[in-house]
Order: structure tokens, then sequence, then C-alpha cells
């Protein structure tokens, strides 16, 4: 990690990442519920990483939109930017994205009862 960054940083120069969930992912009626589980996820994966990002759970209501999306400031950053924003904290952006495709799996479950 790089020295001279005091965290928590200030929420403007957090990886602010965005990760929209497919109603789908919730069963045949995952419209229904879409929104909530989003609800519920956010506080779930509030508190991960939370000095150096920032997580908008969200549904995915516009299909062009990526699944997942990092911005630094409103700024849109490609994924070899946001790889090198982690690598400030020893975070490797595949591994980062894997463990919240995990934990989102692992709520989906909580959330349906399984």
């Amino acid at each position: 990690m790089n020295i001279n960054l005091k965290l928590p940083l200030p929420k403007d120069r957090k990886l602010e990442v965005f990760f929209r969930v497919e109603a789908g992912c919730l069963g045949p009626q995952g419209e229904e519920h879409v929104v909530e589980f989003c609800e519920s996820a956010q506080k779930a994966v509030d508190a991960i990483d939370a000095d150096f990002v920032h997580w908008n759970i969200m549904p995915r209501d516009d299909k062009l939109l990526p699944e997942m999306e990092y911005k630094l400031n409103s700024k849109k950053l490609t994924h070899d930017k946001a790889a090198k924003y982690l690598e400030f904290f020893d975070k490797n952006l595949d591994e980062f994205e894997g463990h919240l495709h995990d934990k989102l799996a692992l709520l989906i479950d909580e959330y349906l009862g399984y």
C-alpha cells in the first residue's frame, strides 16, 4: 500500500463500484424482488474495503449498461485504470470482482432461502 495514503479516503477519492443485478438472478418473480434485494445487498457489502471503495448495488434496468462499472470522482474508469487504482491497496481487480460475485451469489441464496 502507498504509505502516503491516509485511510479512510474522502468519498471523492474512493473507487465507486457500480454492480447492476439482473432481476432474473432472483428467479421467475425477480422483477418483484430486485429492488429490495439490492437494498439488502448494499447494506451487506458497504463495509467491504470501505476505506477506499464506495459500493452501489442496483437493479440492472438498462441492459445497455455494463454489469460492473468503475468511477473515480464521477469519471468512468476503464478496467485497466480500476486495476491500477486497486494496486495501491494491494488488490487484484480480477480477485476483487470474483469476491464480489461470490458474495452476491451467497446473498442471493440467503435471500431466496436456500
